[in-house]
């Protein structure tokens, strides 16, 4: 190899890097969010499939234990920035979401992972058992992401 094709490579390889590093920059851009996003008909496939953890919260504004629930989906939104995406479904005005997922009762909450559901909460339930369910959905996250490096 003559050293044209040395610095060629190196080139390449530095290009790559810095495409591979605004990537990750954006991708964690987009997952800092801070606050229950507005999941609607129209823009729930899009969004399910953009975060890799994703809590729903299916809600209406008349049901008492979807008052209680509000909150505390707030505040995991806030403690879980960077690791969780939390997401909210009114089911009065996004009903082929709901039918779709079978809701009958609510607050229902859907963990979804890497756009598929993966866990169901339902009812309203202290924010230590919301929690428990995504520190299991984390540790195998991470179980999996370190495999993938073995």
């Amino acid at each position: 190899m003559s050293g044209r094709d040395d610095e060629e490579l190196e080139a390449i390889k530095h290009r790559k890097m810095v495409e591979l590093q605004k990537s990750i920059a954006s991708n964690a851009a987009m997952y800092n969010i801070r606050e229950p996003i507005n999941l609607t008909d129209s823009n729930f496939k899009k969004e399910i499939s953009k975060y890799p953890l994703l809590l729903i919260d299916f809600w209406a504004p008349w049901c008492g234990p979807c008052r209680i629930i509000s909150p505390i989906i707030e505040q995991l939104a806030r403690d879980y920035t960077g690791k969780v995406v939390f997401g909210k479904v009114n089911i009065d005005e996004n009903q082929m979401i709901a039918r779709s997922f079978s809701i009958e009762s609510i607050p229902t909450m859907i963990i979804f992972k890497n756009g598929k559901a993966e866990d169901i909460i339902v009812g309203a339930i202290p924010k230590s058992q919301i929690e428990t369910k995504l520190h299991q959905q984390l540790a195998s996250s991470n179980n999996n992401s370190n495999n993938m490096y073995r």
